[in-house]
């Protein structure tokens, strides 16, 4: 079954540099390895030479090492080099004098001509302000160069922490992270900046515990693995009870089709009976007619959890059943109006916070800004950080949707979502999520892990349609059930 992979921030990653630097080969040796080995693989072997660029500091000393072992297997790369040899770090100082002393050249810009690959070493890590000048027009070199970019550790211009584009960053067809994943990597502008990614770990088993762990610095891929405790085939002697009862609040006027979708998600992915509570009644689904509609107040007596917020509205009616859902003690999630409704009244936002049973929030950036008072820009400035603070300050797990959804838990733990693909930017996909999240706490599953699973399967389930044919333009919500049901089943009898 598949495994969570480790995430580091900036640092967790300067402790376990510093705690290596001794070490044999040197860390910077490894990592001009590895890019070199990749590189040769990603290189078609014609006449063209490969690009290297290397920057100021220790990202450039990785491209100096790669740059000369690739000469070493017989190519001619052309290094650029946007730095001063004097000025550079130790370790990469003697990576550049390695590269002079085998005869290698150096240029100031990238000459005209083709190549059959462009190494980008130009920042790392440690970029914090905008590029500018000769560096963002190098960057912009880079992107119009016409063969595949390898970034090493992250594309050049991007934050590591946050996936923000300083300025301008490279778009790298491949990336090749050293240690472990950065949060860039993953999460905002990262994707569309990586390309396929690969880590290397450079030797050091931090997964296996060779390293400390500091706080709020080290979180995870999402990956069965975390909830594999969860998933096991259904027992033959069980019956509709034994799988819970989901209730959903919502379906104000001319929203119905939010409510409808989430009681369909969570019918179709286990839950043993569905409740769905309408604000504006229906007699009965045509396309599901499984799910048992009724008053939006008739739910609480029903339910053995509770969905409150797809189509809710914000009426003095539907701030009641929210009101009523905080006080209940059984699993709760909360998502679109239950959220608005909650950044409009902090009266309700502190009994939330005093709730004793396990709460979900799902909230969309925009969501997210309102409940911290707050821009959409300042919340997806750091992502990782805007669903750490809702998950502390509203005793909630929450999951900050968007590219690279980030889930945080109100001890301070967080994961990044791989899984999904722009099919999901439509209409109805986050409620079909909520279905999916409130199924898995009707059958008895954490909230931690309920939220966790349904979160990488709502991704898997898009992935899945566009595997078939269908999108990413013009998938809809109602097709991601299916694919989630038939995903689902697979982990459970993996």
């Amino acid at each position: 079954m598949e495994q969570p992979r480790t995430i580091l921030c900036q640092e967790a990653l300067r402790v376990i540099e510093h705690r290596h630097r001794g070490a044999k080969p040197p860390l910077m040796e490894r990592a001009g390895s590895a890019a070199a080995e990749l590189a040769l693989a990603l290189i078609d072997r014609s006449a063209l030479p490969p690009l290297v660029v290397a920057g100021p500091g220790n990202n450039g000393g990785d491209a100096f090492v790669a740059a000369r072992l690739l000469r070493q297997n017989g190519l001619d790369p052309v290094l650029v080099f946007a730095g001063e040899g004097a000025k550079l770090p130790t370790d990469a100082r003697a990576a550049f004098d390695a590269w002079t002393a085998q005869g290698g050249a150096l240029h100031g810009q990238i000459p005209e001509g083709r190549f059959s690959l462009a190494v980008d070493g130009l920042f790392g890590i440690g970029l914090t302000r905008p590029l500018s000048g000769s560096f963002a027009a190098l960057v912009a070199r880079i992107n119009a160069l016409d063969c595949p970019v390898l970034s090493l550790d992250l594309p050049s211009g991007l934050d590591s922490e946050t996936g923000r584009i300083l300025g301008i960053a490279v778009r790298a067809q491949h990336t090749l992270s050293f240690i472990a994943l950065k949060p860039g990597l993953l999460t905002l502008d990262g994707p569309d900046h990586c390309g396929k990614v690969a880590v290397h770990a450079l030797g050091l088993l931090i997964d296996q515990g060779s390293d400390p762990d500091p706080s709020g610095e080290t979180g995870h891929t999402i990956a069965p693995g975390l909830f594999a405790s969860a998933l096991s085939p259904r027992r033959q002697n069980s019956h509709k009870g034994s799988y819970g009862s989901a209730g959903i609040i919502g379906g104000a006027p001319g929203m119905a089709g939010a409510a409808l979708l989430a009681g369909r998600a969570a019918l179709q992915l286990g839950a043993g009976r569905v409740y769905l509570g309408m604000l504006d009644p229906i007699a009965v689904d045509l396309l599901q007619p499984e799910i048992m509609l009724k008053k939006a107040d008739e739910v609480f007596g029903l339910a053995t959890c509770l969905a409150v917020g797809p189509g809710l509205g914000q009426s003095d009616a539907a701030a009641a059943l929210l009101r009523r859902a905080l006080a209940c003690q059984m699993p709760l999630l909360l998502d679109a109006d239950a959220l608005n409704l909650l950044a409009a009244h902090p009266v309700l936002q502190r009994e939330l916070a005093r709730r004793t049973a396990p709460t979900l929030l799902t909230p969309h950036p925009a969501e997210a800004a309102r409940l911290q008072e707050c821009t959409i820009e300042a919340i997806q400035a750091d992502r990782r950080a805007a669903a750490l603070g809702l998950a502390r300050r509203l005793n909630a797990c929450v999951v900050l949707k968007g590219c690279g959804s980030v889930i945080a838990t109100p001890d301070g733990r967080w994961f990044i979502n791989t899984s999904g693909n722009p099919g999901l930017a439509s209409a109805g996909t986050g409620d079909v999520l909520s279905g999916f999240a409130v199924a898995l706490l009707a059958q008895g599953w954490a909230a931690e892990h309920a939220l966790l699973a349904a979160v990488h399967l709502h991704g898997r389930a898009a992935d899945a349609c566009v595997a078939a044919g269908i999108g990413p333009i013009g998938l809809t919500a109602g097709e991601l059930s299916a694919k989630a049901r038939r995903v689902m089943n697979d982990w459970n009898h993996a």
